[in-house]
């Protein structure tokens, strides 16, 4: 496998950063309920929370779509993304989770457009969700399917340790320890991720989706899910 350019390396660092304009930093994806509701209250609880939440449900969901919609974006197989986005919008659990991703798809869509001139025909129909997006870019810097998963977990962690520091709350140097951990799980996460078919894709995580159906009413909220 040929080593990616220095061009398209900046552009999946670039893609992965919290800092682009699409609201991850908004959403705690249950987190913020888990911390007043399910004892995730220190370092631990949260690392070994973000830990599972990594491997149980982004890796067999949202991973696993832009694994695939990475390659359909390759061929141009409108069908096939067309298919992995409605899975996407009919398997979030919560009006929070598809809050988040349609959120997120759409911002990351209109940043598209700045950087290429046909995301605006090409995104012209249903909403694109977050992965779908995701993947588009990534296809477009150049990215094999696998870098396009790592950017993409990466950049999901990166949120999701910020979410924390914020909500538990921790410190900093506690956050960098989360975000190490994540990152050596990382790779096994995304060639398990890689691996699966259409049948094995899931998106079940009944307790994940009962925290964040109680955090639409939860008292005195940071985050939007």
């Amino acid at each position: 496998m040929s080593e990616p350019s220095a061009s398209a390396l900046l552009q999946l660092i670039w893609l992965a950063s919290p800092a682009l304009p699409v609201g991850g930093f908004s959403y705690s994806e249950g987190l913020e309920a888990a911390v007043e509701l399910a004892g995730v209250d220190t370092e631990d609880a949260a690392s070994a929370w973000l830990a599972d939440q990594l491997h149980l449900s982004l890796a067999r969901g949202d991973l696993a779509v832009v694994a695939q919609a990475v390659a359909a974006w390759c061929c141009d197989d409108r069908e096939r993304i067309a298919g992995l986005n409605a899975w996407v919008l009919q398997t979030r659990e919560s009006a929070e989770f598809r809050l988040q991703t349609v959120q997120m798809g759409h911002s990351f869509v209109e940043w598209l457009k700045l950087h290429h001139a046909d995301a605006a025909q090409v995104f012209a129909g249903e909403p694109a969700s977050y992965p779908i997006a995701f993947a588009f870019a990534a296809q477009r810097a150049g990215a094999s399917v696998r870098d396009g998963c790592l950017a993409f977990a990466f950049g999901w962690a990166e949120n999701m340790v910020g979410a924390a520091v914020k909500a538990v709350p921790l410190g900093q140097s506690a956050g960098q320890r989360i975000l190490a951990r994540l990152a050596a799980d990382i790779p096994d996460a995304v060639q398990r991720a890689m691996a699966l078919s259409d049948d094995e894709r899931q998106a079940f995580s009944p307790m994940l989706a009962v925290l964040s159906a109680r955090h639409e009413t939860q008292y005195s909220r940071l985050f939007r899910s």
